[in-house]
């Protein structure tokens, strides 16, 4: 692929032809997932045209893709809308996942978002000799002033190195590949992870009668999904608006104790930070209790120390005790890949996550937004795509228009396609 660079408007077409290059008429968006389609429908009702790169081949591929059968929704509807286009009204109080891909491909039928699809980004770096992001693909290099980061916190398995995995007699799994628990129906199963999707997919399994082992290595905060009919994340945003962060969270563990009871008799302890205060310093979510709890209780569940070794036929644990299993899953979580492609910037960490807490983390240097990085799910990517497109509104209304530097119109979606094919 050849490099690509700022051009008068006699050289554009012949650039792009031989250069495989294409300069987009507004904001590059690096991710078709709802942190994506947020930040591309904010910008059009704004006025402002962008264009979006997705590696896979559709949009919310981690829901289409990398999810259960029987996902819900952990939040009320209401707390999951992204903005400018709400939920249809006959969509139950926590949409299925099939409910929620549907609502994400009409967001974006409605907000006439087309995404490039299969176009994985290798690199995007900024080009300080003319002020543009270059942003290249397997295929292509597009030019822009503005690219929006909308990958997510959630881009890439987790794998933790555990001693021995790769002796196991069978594929270890990762919950991102897990479908249902009919493909383990009667098994031994050792779940690494105590989170949402352990904790779910502990419960799914019970259902196919598989003896789920999970493993609850560090401390824990769960939470009842709702409190007296009240959405849990409901209750905390009400208190929140009255009282003190440290305050609400005492009162959410009361109640949950109360609903609850004491989860540190099940072997689930809880960190000595409240669930809030964790959530928003350290990004780790508290678990929305579904029903594990009561399958850990009756038994159905069985919660066992940290993994020391797995073995070819099950695992050894930190309490000495050794256990044969017929399948492992990794509910071990993910985590961003901006490192891997985003060069010459030092706005994210070594961990992918932007160096500003929120809310002053959608805003970079030199054109550079991110979005969906907040660790507060898509109220938090609401909050990020509304800030963007006003403020990139503002700046192609005050600047772009009067630059004497051309950008190249940007192609259309099936030209875009017939030229990425043709090369």
């Amino acid at each position: 692929m050849g490099s690509c660079s700022c051009v008068r408007r006699e050289d554009h077409h012949e650039l792009l032809q031989q250069k495989h290059c294409v300069s987009v008429h507004g904001p590059i968006i690096v991710g078709a997932g709802p942190s994506g389609l947020a930040a591309s429908a904010c910008l059009s009702e704004n006025g402002v045209p962008s264009l979006i790169l997705e590696r896979s081949d559709c949009i919310a591929s981690l829901w289409q893709n990398r999810t259960y059968d029987r996902l819900k929704l952990h939040l009320p509807k209401h707390f999951c809308e992204l903005p400018l286009l709400g939920f249809p009204k006959n969509f139950p109080k926590y949409p299925t996942k099939r409910q929620f891909i549907s609502y994400m491909e009409s967001y974006a039928q409605h907000f006439l978002i087309k995404p490039i699809f299969n176009q994985s980004v290798e690199k995007a770096e900024f080009d300080h000799s003319c002020g543009f992001w270059r942003v290249q693909t397997q295929d292509c290099e597009y030019i822009s002033r503005w690219l929006i980061v909308a990958t997510g916190e959630n881009a890439e398995p987790v794998i933790p190195e555990i001693p021995g995995i790769d002796k196991f007699k069978v594929p270890v799994v990762h919950t991102s590949t897990y479908k249902s628990g009919f493909e383990f129906k009667n098994q031994r199963v050792l779940v690494i992870g105590c989170g949402n999707s352990g904790m779910e997919v502990g419960l799914d399994l019970c259902r196919y009668n598989a003896i789920p082992h999970m493993v609850v290595r560090n401390t824990v905060h769960v939470l009842p999904r709702e409190m007296f009919g009240v959405s849990t994340f409901g209750v905390a945003m009400a208190l929140l608006k009255w009282l003190p962060l440290k305050l609400v969270d005492k009162v959410l563990l009361l109640l949950s104790s109360f609903i609850l009871g004491n989860t540190d008799e099940l072997g689930i302890r809880r960190p000595k930070t409240g669930p809030i205060e964790l959530k928003n310093v350290t990004g780790k979510t508290p678990v929305l209790d579904v029903g594990a709890l009561s399958q850990i209780r009756s038994g159905k569940i069985k919660v066992v120390e940290g993994v020391k070794e797995i073995t070819r036929n099950g695992a050894k644990f930190m309490d000495g005790q050794e256990k044969e299993f017929d399948s492992i899953i990794l509910a071990t979580g993910y985590r961003s890949n901006v490192p891997t492609w985003l060069k010459g910037c030092d706005f994210f960490t070594k961990d992918g996550m932007p160096r500003t807490p929120f809310p002053n983390g959608w805003k970079g240097e030199n054109g550079l937004y991110t979005v969906g990085f907040t660790r507060r799910g898509i109220l938090g990517t609401t909050s990020d795509a509304v800030k963007i497109g006003q403020d990139i509104a503002d700046r192609w209304r005050g600047q772009f228009r009067t630059s004497t530097t051309l950008v190249i119109p940007m192609l259309s979606y099936s030209e875009n396609m017939n030229k990425i094919r043709r090369n």
